[in-house]
């Protein structure tokens, strides 16, 4: 038994090869890899030996030979192929173990040249993991080194790897050289200056029961590198199984979170907050999340960007809610939650990253791109556009009401007071019915004097400051830039109400 090994990515490929070698295989290597292995002491045959012919071109001809491919792809079952290859003094090889030219890892460096990434297309490789991907049946193909434990754990108790276990590891091996070839392709279509192809990998997580209906058919997958803030990537610690609404839900309750630094809760319902708020802590934060609005949050999902503990838990454990997220839930939390057997709690990796992140949204025939909305702007005095400016309070209550109203469902309206929603207005097709329906929220609820309002557009009349004057709004903040701008700040000043504009405008539509 023979296997080639040839690997650009080192981990742990000299304790394979020992363990190979100890179970009776040859080990045949190439390059570095030859190198470093006979450093290590195992005995390894060069590939030169085998194909009786040298590496040539720097190395970029050394395993393209029938002597390499002869001995992948000649079936063990056809008699007529072990006759061509014993008539070619072809001896067959049993394992190839490859991964390739690290492509992507080179042209993400900065100032990378042509040159270079050329230099890094990979072209044995991956013609030695295809042709031993082909002939799974009698050939073991290993791109993973993940996968080397369970292939030495067979090779142990069979004296080879199982069929079952060669086809899996033949379609790991296209997936990585097709990854592969998409990096290459987009690329060097770049370069050619051709439009872009958009090659996508995602990983299946679930099947789910079903999509928002019952009669949708629905999958879950996440992206191949894992981020914070990520429902793909969360821990489930219990509870039922997701379905395709929870996910929305939480992944739109996360995309709040990560807005904030301080401790900060918030209750989402249908992609919108119904409740949030920050706090001297956790305990205060969701307290404050919870008055907001009692009632919307029933059968709801909570998130937080602190720990959950006992005391936190006690409080919501009376509500019916589907989810709840957090960084870590302490013992005491999990003991509290036990007894809500149907509760999903989700660990979720909340660390900060500031990487750049594409949003993927499907139309009917096509997809729309994206950079996610992660910016957001300081609120500051020097934004003001009235005559009067703001207070502290009222400019802490803008800079919580802008974070949280870019994650309303566009016409967004937040009202604000004391680092808390007292009412939310989503959704509607003008931005005065937004308003009314968040001021009437805070005025039901008690609200009816020291008010920030924050828009997420433009307000294209004076008709929503004058309205919000009548509920005890004497903060807006808003993007700017309609064309009657001048008109919102004239009635603003008219009624004494300090307005910020930030120049960025947050829709989500």
């Amino acid at each position: 038994m023979r296997a080639l090994i040839s690997v650009s990515d080192k981990r742990g490929v000299v304790e394979f090869a020992k363990a190979l070698q100890n179970l009776g295989w040859q080990i045949i290597a190439t390059g570095g890899t030859m190198t470093k292995l006979r450093e290590s002491g195992v005995d390894v045959i060069n590939i030169s030996d085998v194909t009786g012919f040298p590496e040539i071109c720097d190395g970029r001809v050394k395993t393209l030979h029938p002597k390499v491919h002869g001995g992948l792809l000649g079936r063990r079952d056809i008699p007529d192929h072990m006759a061509q290859l014993e008539a070619n003094g072809i001896e067959t090889i049993e394992m190839v173990c490859v991964n390739l030219y690290p492509f992507e890892a080179t042209i993400a460096k900065e100032g990378v040249t042509m040159e270079d990434a050329v230099e890094n297309i990979d072209i044995g490789g991956p013609s030695m993991l295809r042709s031993a991907a082909k002939n799974f049946r009698d050939v073991t193909v290993v791109c993973d080194p993940s996968d080397y434990d369970t292939v030495l754990a067979e090779i142990r108790e069979n004296g080879n790897t199982n069929l079952e276990t060669r086809l899996k590891l033949s379609a790991k091996a296209y997936t990585h050289t097709a990854l592969y070839d998409s990096h290459i392709a987009t690329y060097m279509r770049r370069q050619a200056g051709l439009d872009e192809k958009l090659f996508l990998a995602f990983d299946e997580v679930q099947s789910l029961r079903y999509g928002e209906n019952p009669h949708q058919q629905a999958m879950f997958y996440r992206a191949e590198e894992e981020v914070p803030y990520s429902v793909a990537y969360a821990k489930q610690l219990g509870g039922k199984e997701l379905s395709y609404n929870n996910i929305q839900d939480a992944n739109a309750a996360l995309q709040i979170v990560r807005e904030f630094d301080v401790p900060f809760a918030v209750g989402l319902k249908h992609m919108n907050p119904c409740g949030a708020a920050v706090g001297k802590d956790i305990k205060e934060a969701w307290t404050k999340a919870y008055e907001a609005d009692k009632v919307s949050i029933y059968g709801g999902i909570v998130a937080v960007n602190r720990p959950l503990d006992g005391e936190t838990a006690k409080l919501m454990k009376p509500i019916f809610l589907e989810i709840v997220m957090a960084p870590e839930f302490t013992p005491e939390a999990l003991e509290v939650f036990a007894t809500k057997k149907n509760l999903r709690l989700l660990l979720v990796n909340m660390a900060k990253c500031d990487k750049k992140q594409k949003q993927y949204v499907g139309v009917t025939g096509g997809l729309l791109v994206q950079d996610a909305d992660l910016e957001c702007k300081e609120i500051k005095e020097d934004m003001t556009v009235t005559e009067r400016k703001p207070t502290a309070e009222e400019l802490a209550d803008m800079n919580f009401g802008w974070r949280v109203v870019k994650h309303v469902k566009s016409n967004a309206i937040v009202v604000v007071k004391n680092g808390a929603t007292v009412g939310v207005g989503a959704g509607q097709m003008n931005r005065v019915g937004s308003a009314e329906i968040a001021l009437e929220e805070a005025k039901a609820a008690g609200h009816t004097e020291g008010l920030v309002l924050a828009s997420d557009g433009f307000l294209p009349f004076d008709d929503t400051v004058e309205f919000a004057s009548k509920y005890g709004v004497t903060a807006i903040v808003q993007p700017g830039g309609s064309i009657r701008d001048e008109d919102s700040i004239k009635k603003a000043n008219e009624k004494g109400i300090t307005m910020l504009f930030t120049g960025m405008r947050h829709f989500k539509h």
